[in-house]
């Protein structure tokens, strides 16, 4: 027998559509002889579907929408995931139907509760295992964490399951499928199953779910990988209970599913909100650089506007640099010296500021710089409706080193989980491929332009540095006497831990970020403004 593998992009709430997609693939999968069909976690509303969980209308549009479907399908069995009311509870549910019938339902046991999701806000755990009887064989159905739960695995093959159905709803971090992979090998091995784990591909907001859905005999060795970061139908082979060997894609390696990764949530975040376009201010700079590539990359280079924005302290190879970047990329790009309002700006402020209370070192003009750019990009963003892509990397984002409603304008950060280290690894990667990016923005000192012979290092530690003392902190959770014994000066790293908290301020206004590391700056990262603790 043939098993089908849906592995789809839906967008939350698109009900229609997503019944539409579930649909084709059925076609599909009948076109190629296979009997059964798996689509992932919660695939006809999408997900997370957070708090369009909360109203009743949703819920019951979304029985609606099932049961239309139901009596659309093609003589296939289909296990659909969805949301189910029952009694007052709502469930994160999977449905086996065929021929327009329901022969099957199972209720989530395992909720996903940690730093990206919160489902027992939404659902009621369920209580009772499932298994289903398809072509001569027995199918246990999981949904979620529930694969990796031991005593639910027994429970399904006591109860006579041969084969195990995973439907997942699976984010992609980095190193996150080596993961999951190891864990159903182990699950597999100890149960004496072979399991089909089928996930979710597409960009949802901050997350992008990489799909790269595959199956394990029942030793645990991998007989199938799907590609990872697109929709496809895949097809698996049984005879009896056990797996033929079949598709095995590589993998893309780490630099690569990073960049798939950013390419894939910036088309869907684009796309799925009905944008146009993209607007990107350059700056002749790496970060701004990286992100017009992936822009390009992801929409082609007819949907994406480039802008310049040059002040005084602008260096006239930065002018240059971004002329060839965009030249390189095929994108229109545009100049708009902002020297004049800039001095205007001043003349107004002077008298002003001088009634204020003087600060040390204040940075006032250099954040006028930064909003000044910020009002004339958003004025374009506008006019146009093309998305203006915030340029911001994960270093800058995690000790403050940004301006509010200056550079963090954007109604997305691509690069909001990127650490500069990281922006640069990319860059090379990128160029690998073909050399977009000139190598003078690659060698030259990182810096902001907003004053004369500026770097970043005046008022940071070496990149290398502060993002290692960072991922120690936010990602691995490390504390101060931990990263002291890494080695840095203990002053070093008690003054970055307090950069990083005294910006949560800037952080709760800035635009959302494609997430991919385990702990980014959005969903998984929540400290309250107002604290004491480690200052």
């Amino acid at each position: 027998m043939k098993i089908a593998l849906a592995q789809i992009n839906p967008i939350v709430g698109d009900l229609q559509g997503n019944a539409d997609k579930i649909l084709n693939t059925c076609l599909q999968a009948h076109a190629a002889q296979a009997s059964l069909l798996i689509t992932p976690e919660m695939s006809l509303t999408g997900y997370p579907v957070q708090d369009w969980l909360f109203r009743q209308d949703f819920i019951s549009a979304c029985g609606q929408i099932l049961r239309q479907l139901a009596a659309e399908l093609p003589p296939v069995t289909v296990v659909i995931g969805h949301p189910h009311a029952e009694n007052g509870r709502l469930f994160n549910a999977a449905s086996v139907i065929r021929d327009g019938k329901l022969i099957a339902r199972y209720y989530k046991k395992y909720l996903s509760v940690g730093r990206v999701f919160d489902e027992q806000r939404y659902f009621t755990a369920g209580e009772v295992s499932c298994t289903f009887a398809h072509a001569g064989l027995i199918f246990g159905l999981t949904i979620g964490e529930d694969v990796h739960q031991l005593p639910y695995l027994q429970t399904i093959q006591q109860q006579g399951a041969q084969v195990l159905l995973a439907m997942r709803a699976s984010p992609y971090s980095v190193g996150q499928h080596n993961e999951r992979l190891s864990m159903a090998k182990a699950a597999s091995s100890q149960i004496a199953l072979p399991a089909i784990y089928i996930n979710l591909a597409g960009g949802q907001d901050e997350l992008v779910f990489d799909g790269a859905s595959f199956a394990v005999d029942s030793r645990g060795e991998r007989t199938h990988q799907f590609a990872a970061f697109k929709d496809m139908l895949g097809i698996i082979e049984l005879n009896n209970d056990q797996l033929h060997k079949g598709t095995k894609i590589d993998l893309p390696e780490q630099l690569a599913s990073i960049y798939a990764a950013l390419c894939l949530g910036v088309r869907d975040f684009i796309g799925k909100n009905g944008f146009p376009g993209a607007l990107i201010g350059l700056s002749g700079g790496v970060d701004s650089a990286l992100v017009l590539a992936i822009a390009v990359d992801a929409l082609g280079c007819d949907r994406v506007r480039t802008v310049m924005l040059p002040s005084p302290y602008t260096a006239d190879i930065s002018r240059q640099d971004a002329r060839i970047m965009a030249q390189n990329l095929g994108v229109e790009h545009i100049e708009i010296p902002i020297d004049t309002i800039f001095a205007e700006h001043r003349q107004i402020l002077s008298v002003p500021l001088q009634l204020l209370p003087a600060i040390p070192a204040p940075t006032t003009e250099e954040n006028l710089q930064a909003r000044i750019r910020a009002i004339l990009l958003m004025a374009l963003s506008n006019q146009s409706s093309l998305l203006l892509l915030n340029t911001s990397n994960k270093s800058e984002t995690a000790v403050g080193y940004s301006t509010l409603y200056g550079d963090m304008a954007g109604g997305f950060a691509v690069l909001k989980d990127v650490s500069k280290t990281l922006v640069y690894a990319l860059c090379h990667y990128r160029n690998r491929i073909a050399p977009i990016i000139p190598e003078r923005i690659l060698q030259r000192p990182p810096s902001a332009e907003l004053r004369p012979n500026q770097t970043d290092q005046d008022n940071l530690p070496p990149y290398p540095v502060l993002d290692a003392m960072i991922e120690a902190y936010v990602e691995q959770g490390c504390s101060v006497e931990e990263i002291v014994a890494m080695g840095y000066p203990q002053s070093l790293v008690q003054r970055v831990i307090h950069l990083i908290h005294g910006s949560e301020y800037k952080r709760q206004q800035a635009a959302p970020g494609i997430r991919l590391t385990r702990r980014d700056f959005g969903k998984s990262w929540r400290f309250p403004l107002t604290s004491r603790f480690l200052k």
